[in-house]
């Protein structure tokens, strides 16, 4: 094993590409093997990310693991040149970075956990089940639900509960259901591109500082755009009439105190936006704070169905056992962990190329010679192959020089460029799972002209009203 290591630091030693003056404090990897062997890593792993609905590996396993060779591989470099400590700072700052991405993730879905364990989502689905709307009526109130929910809750979760309402009323017209799903994609991912907190790519432009809270929101219309253009063409492709009765929607109610976790929720996002913007604070404290909220009420609830059970378990026989209490840990275990460390491999593994000096020699030339929009377009088209989060922190970790139109471009196209395939963002691969065999790539693939003339037409006017 010492021989093994001891070979491969005198390979890194002789490398002519580490040829590097130590007082610089960086090395350029770039053309060292070093670098290569980052490289081929990386795609590796997204490609396994890529196919995880067919091998069913989870997609973070392996970012984290080609997120810990490459800085192996990064720090052996360093050591063997006397720089024990430059690496250790990089990788410092982009752990930091995602700490803070961690934590506020981590509230929101326990927020989102919490609404869902007192049944407020399962409230609106059935709401909608039973007014007896028709396929076109179902067909824009989903998208537009998707649409005007997702700013605030992910678009994941979103999509999910969009996408039961339309599996619920349309077994008799698969047509139905293939295109309601595009349609909830398309709305619940242009809804999260004109918040800061609609999608993950807006939450780290925010968090970097790039944006303001409030310019977000210069994006509404040509979101609505992106959402309306493709909708008004799959519209004339809805069956008419109305879904049959099918099994009541009734049953299950909204719990005590769903909607006042809803408050909070709104409340806790204040919170987040005042520490940024009058505080001067990161808002991931502003969301702690917030989870506070939740864990308090929640000892309220505890407490409340605890005497209320004593009370009526006299009358209850026995064996019959009570409804289980309100628990905020059991909300913050049912949190995306999967995506959460997800995260944690992308931003990683991206800022270990960063490191190494890629992300620098593709923003020279993405930015520097095809131009700010050309490349912000290109990103959002690129978001739709590879996943848009490690494509908008490469675009952070380069920090080309761009005017507030520009960074709000690139905010835009990274949000809806996913829309395109189905493949291209959380809520896309999600359905895909949720409705099987009715939604499919290929059935989203035959509306992709369709969904590509609304992201131009978006992109058209951001530029009319923001340019």
């Amino acid at each position: 094993m010492f021989r093994f290591l001891a070979l491969m630091t005198g390979l890194l030693a002789s490398t002519a590409a580490l040829a590097s003056d130590p007082a610089a404090k960086t090395l350029d990897l770039t053309a060292s093997w070093v670098g290569y062997a980052a490289i081929v890593i990386f795609s590796l792993a997204y490609f396994l990310v890529i196919l995880e609905e067919k091998i069913h590996l989870r997609k973070s396993k392996p970012v984290l693991l080609a997120a810990g060779i490459i800085w192996i591989l990064i720090a052996l470099a360093y050591n063997s040149h006397g720089l024990t400590h430059v690496a250790e700072q990089s990788i410092r700052h982009d752990f930091l970075e995602y700490t803070e991405l961690f934590f506020f993730l981590l509230v929101a879905m326990t927020y989102i956990n919490a609404m869902i364990e007192r049944g407020v989502f399962d409230e609106l689905r059935n709401w909608l089940v039973a007014r007896g709307y028709s396929y076109r009526s179902l067909f824009w109130i989903t998208g537009g639900l998707a649409f005007i929910i997702s700013p605030v809750a992910d678009n994941l979760t979103t999509a999910l509960i969009m996408c039961a309402v339309i599996l619920a009323v349309g077994r008799e017209k698969p047509q139905f259901i293939a295109l309601g799903c595009i349609n909830i994609v398309v709305g619940a991912n242009a809804g999260g591109a004109f918040s800061p907190f609609g999608d993950i790519t807006t939450l780290m432009v925010w968090q970097k500082g790039m944006l303001q809270f409030w310019t977000f929101f210069k994006l509404f219309l040509p979101s609505l755009v992106n959402f309306v253009v493709p909708a008004l063409l799959m519209h004339l492709a809805l069956p008419a009439g109305k879904p049959g009765a099918g099994e009541s929607a009734g049953g299950r109610v909204i719990k005590h105190g769903g909607m006042t976790i809803v408050g909070l929720f709104f409340l806790t996002i204040v919170t987040a936006v005042s520490f940024h913007n009058f505080l001067h604070l990161p808002p991931v404290f502003g969301m702690m704070l917030g989870l506070a909220y939740l864990k308090f009420y929640g000892f309220y609830l505890r407490r409340k169905t605890h005497s209320t059970a004593t009370v009526s378990s006299m009358d209850m026989p026995p064996g019959s056992g009570h409804a289980p209490s309100f628990d905020v840990f059991d909300n913050i275990a049912k949190a995306e962990w999967d995506t959460l460390f997800f995260f944690y491999g992308v931003i990683m593994a991206v800022g270990g190329l960063g490191f190494i000096g890629y992300l620098s020699m593709a923003s020279a030339y993405i930015y520097g010679e095809l131009g700010a929009t050309t490349a912000n377009v290109l990103v959002g088209l690129m978001s739709s192959v590879v996943d848009n989060i490690p494509v908008m922190f490469a675009v952070l970790t380069m920090n080309p020089e761009m005017p507030e139109l520009q960074w709000l471009l690139v905010t835009l196209t990274a949000g809806v460029g996913g829309s395109l395939l189905s493949i291209g963002s959380a809520a896309g691969v999600a359905l895909m799972g949720q409705a099987r065999g009715h939604y499919t790539f290929f059935g989203h693939l035959k509306w992709t002209p369709a969904i590509a003339l609304g992201y131009f037409a978006s992109i058209y006017v951001h530029f009319l009203i923001n340019g």
